[in-house]
């Protein structure tokens, strides 16, 4: 089985979250300061507080938080409790937070926010995932993420169980209807089969000291389509709005044709709908509401350290 690569809290996901914050800085004080905090708070004044859940989830981005705390340059020791991928309930310590007050209350939002949209993914995520447990299938997101947030939320997605998709247009073919139009000549659209072809051709080529990917997947919209290219056997073959029947149909013709071959359902994926969807023999399934839908996870401060002058 070839699949995508799976995002990592490596050195390309800090450098995207450096940018984040940088803009959420930006957001936040502009090219001045934390007024209030600067009008109330002593410069010498220290204290701690907790990272803590208010709702039940999955914790997600607890390895990048010390990434956060650099970034702010701020006076302040992380002690993370919990890991990425843990169950959490209401009232669970995610982590501690302690040093400079006035450095705490000017990252707190910025932290929050982070947190709680990268825990909200990873959430919904296991809901999906929990979903299909039993099935052979395997849920995956997609590039519908938001701006600057890709590795943030696929690493999210990845907490909560589920697969990463290609991460980007550099990582793998996807060949899709719009292609197709647009690949052809005069004599009409380029054929699913030979755009396949085409792209298999290509993998591994060398274009100005570039390697083309190894992954070819190709977007079908009928069992015709199907049957075109099953013989050319891409790695995956994506099956677009493709009905409960259809889908059963089109496992069927994969059988009979290249059990190497994997199918992925995509369109209109839903929680409520993806437990039929892995039952008909697919093998991925790919669902977009796993970023663009989840809703943030509820997280607080508490303060549990008085401030010493």
């Amino acid at each position: 089985m070839k699949d995508y690569s799976p995002v990592l809290a490596d050195d390309q996901m800090r450098h995207d979250l450096k940018q984040l914050v940088r803009l959420s800085i930006a957001e936040d004080l502009d090219r001045t300061i934390d007024w209030t905090t600067v009008c109330l708070i002593a410069p010498e004044s220290t204290g701690g507080c907790q990272i803590v859940s208010r709702q039940s989830g999955v914790a997600a981005g607890m390895a990048v938080l010390p990434w956060v705390i650099e970034e702010f340059d701020a006076d302040l020791r992380v002690e993370t409790l919990v890991r990425d991928g843990q169950r959490i309930e209401p009232q669970t310590v995610l982590a501690n937070l302690s040093g400079n007050v006035r450095d705490l209350l000017t990252s707190e939002r910025v932290i929050l926010n982070l947190l709680s949209r990268m825990c909200g993914i990873a959430t919904l995520t296991a809901a999906y995932v929990s979903a299909i447990t039993g099935t052979e299938a395997r849920l995956y997101d997609t590039r519908k993420t938001t701006p600057g947030w890709r590795r943030l939320e696929k690493y999210a997605v990845r907490c909560g169980g589920g697969c990463n998709h290609r991460l980007g247009l550099f990582d793998g073919f996807l060949i899709k209807d719009n292609h197709l139009a647009l690949g052809g000549d005069a004599a009409g659209p380029l054929s699913v089969a030979a755009a396949a072809e085409r792209a298999i051709r290509w993998r591994g080529c060398q274009v100005e000291n570039m390697t083309a990917p190894s992954i070819v997947e190709v977007e079908v919209d009928s069992l015709e389509q199907l049957e075109q290219v099953l013989p050319i056997a891409p790695d995956i073959i994506l099956l677009d709005n493709f009905s409960l029947d259809v889908l059963v149909a089109a496992v069927e013709l994969r059988n009979r044709y290249s059990s190497t071959v994997e199918l992925e359902a995509s369109g209109n994926v839903r929680l409520e709908s993806i437990a039929a969807i892995a039952k008909t023999g697919v093998d991925r399934i790919s669902c977009g509401a796993l970023t663009h839908q989840a809703t943030s996870l509820d997280l607080g401060l508490d303060w549990w350290d008085s401030f010493a002058s």
